[in-house]
């Protein structure tokens, strides 16, 4: 088996998918993406394309090995995005071709269930405890939200106070048996951690 394409879909606003196709009809799909980079992994996917054409699909570990040490820089979230849809479309390929799950080719499940959140928003709290109460009414047993509105490099400590205000308020909200996950998706900068 052979790979003899690589196709990139962009999709606004910000995603990126990856189809390989093989001789055999086989198709493996990744998300070789960085968040507001979509067009620049996508350029160090082709970049990658031109060692994978023809190549056998199935030694992953050997692919990924060629494609990160195959330049003199190595590493770089771009790049490392890029080998890591190529990685997920390549098992995706593995798995159809010995018609098993990924999951099994790894080794097998480690747990049988897991438990899920339901995101709340909460950079702009119109109101995050009726929204963490929602959650939870629908059976939901942890809910995550975010920290903090954009903080800039140094301001002011009022926002941090308002953040452990909109905790609270979820916190009161539902109980102390949900779990309330916080993401500060970067906003928090050194001088105000």
């Amino acid at each position: 088996m052979k790979i003899i394409g690589m196709e990139t879909f962009v999709v606004p606003p910000r995603w990126l998918f990856l189809k390989i196709t093989t001789d055999e009809g086989i198709e493996g799909w990744g998300e070789p993406v960085i968040e507001g980079r979509a067009e620049t992994v996508e350029a160090a996917v082709h970049e990658l394309k031109d060692y994978l054409i023809g190549k056998d699909p199935l030694p992953i570990e050997d692919h990924w090995n060629v494609m990160y040490r195959s330049g003199f820089y190595r590493g770089g979230p771009i790049h490392m995005s890029a080998i890591a849809g190529i990685d997920q479309a390549l098992w995706d390929i593995k798995g159809k071709y010995y018609n098993a799950p990924v999951s099994e080719l790894m080794g097998g499940a480690c747990r049988h269930s897991i438990d899920v959140y339901s995101w709340i928003g909460g950079d702009r709290p119109s109101d995050v405890g009726n929204a963490a109460k929602e959650a939870v009414d629908k059976g939901f047993r942890a809910i995550k939200m975010n920290g903090t509105e954009e903080l800039q490099y140094i301001d002011s400590y009022r926002k941090i106070d308002e953040t452990v205000e909109r905790v609270a308020a979820v916190r009161d909200s539902v109980g102390k048996d949900i779990g309330i996950g916080i993401d500060f998706h970067g906003r928090v900068h050194k001088p105000m951690a």
